[in-house]
């Protein structure tokens, strides 16, 4: 993808969801499910941890994302899948992974996951399914149905607390001999190495992060493994990729960085009014940080963690 994806798809400068349309009072009573709300001109969820705005830029930045991570993977998973019949993508975001493996699969159904449906396209692949659901409140199908199932980079959304319950609600669904795959990154705490502006920019955001139960100390990038091993599976694998990040790294190291700091922009103002900062002091500090990346080398860690589940017991 190119550098200037972001500017090319700019959301309205009035407050948008998904369809472009300034949501309305919603009509869900407050507790009941992923209500907006909007601060600037971003579009935030409250009744839900997730930390991120739902709205057209973060679409924009979760493709652009998906093609980042195909890049470092070298591909769109790393278990020895096989010919699934029927695959399950938890949190799909705009659906992009779930569509290129209803591709990959044809004679699969691919279901995606997600609180919202936030990228409408006319022409979703004929085998691919979207769900509405929060899976913190259980996945909304029979045990055993998918023989892969597929989540990634959750950390900003699911509580650390959360995490051994959802994994084993993950184990439930997946079918005798099935496959999950797990793939996470962690803060800028785990940036390796990382300079002082960077560990700034940490320090004033996990306040935030923790008001919503965040992981904000890396334990949930270390216990990927633990947590699949406590829900049963077997042939669990690890694997660490230290990405560069920043333009020292090339055109991927370029891309991430971009995508990193698009994210991070995504929760300067969150971060300032928690810290009764000015937004732009907090901006300030990320555009000192991403300058450290490239003096300083850094990279950052993505693990990604796959487990089967056994086919008797």
């Amino acid at each position: 993808m190119p550098w200037w994806f972001f500017r090319r798809r700019r959301a309205p400068a009035a407050a948008a969801g998904p369809t472009g349309v300034a949501p309305s009072a919603p009509d869900r009573q407050p507790g009941e499910g992923a209500l907006p709300r909007l601060q600037g001109n971003r579009r935030y969820l409250q009744e839900q941890p997730y930390l991120l705005p739902k709205d057209l830029g973060e679409v924009n930045r979760l493709d652009f994302q998906h093609y980042v991570l195909r890049s470092l993977l070298r591909g769109n998973y790393l278990a020895p899948i096989g010919q699934p019949r029927r695959i399950l993508d938890v949190g799909c975001g705009t659906g992009q992974w779930a569509f290129e493996l209803a591709q990959q699969f044809p004679q699969a159904e691919v279901i995606g996951l997600d609180l919202e449906q936030v990228k409408i396209t006319s022409t979703p692949p004929a085998n691919f399914r979207f769900v509405q659901s929060n899976a913190l409140q259980g996945l909304p199908f029979e045990s055993g149905s998918f023989d892969f199932v597929h989540q990634r980079l959750l950390i900003l959304a699911v509580p650390v607390a959360a995490w051994p319950g959802l994994i084993q609600e993950l184990a439930r669904v997946t079918a005798p001999g099935g496959w999950v795959e797990l793939v996470e990154t962690s803060t800028m705490q785990d940036f390796v190495p990382a300079g002082p502006a960077t560990r700034a920019f940490y320090q004033l955001g996990r306040p935030l992060a923790a008001t919503r139960g965040l992981d904000v100390e890396g334990v949930v990038l270390r216990s990927l493994e633990r947590y699949l091993a406590e829900a049963g599976f077997i042939n669990i694998q690890r694997q660490l990729i230290e990405a560069p990040l920043g333009d020292w790294g090339g055109r991927l190291g370029s891309l991430l960085a971009l995508d990193i700091r698009e994210a991070s922009k995504a929760v300067c103002g969150p971060i300032a009014a928690l810290a009764h900062l000015p937004e732009q002091e907090v901006l300030d500090l990320l555009e000192r940080a991403s300058q450290e990346w490239n003096t300083q080398q850094t990279r950052c860690p993505f693990v990604v963690v796959y487990g089967q589940k056994p086919t008797h017991g």
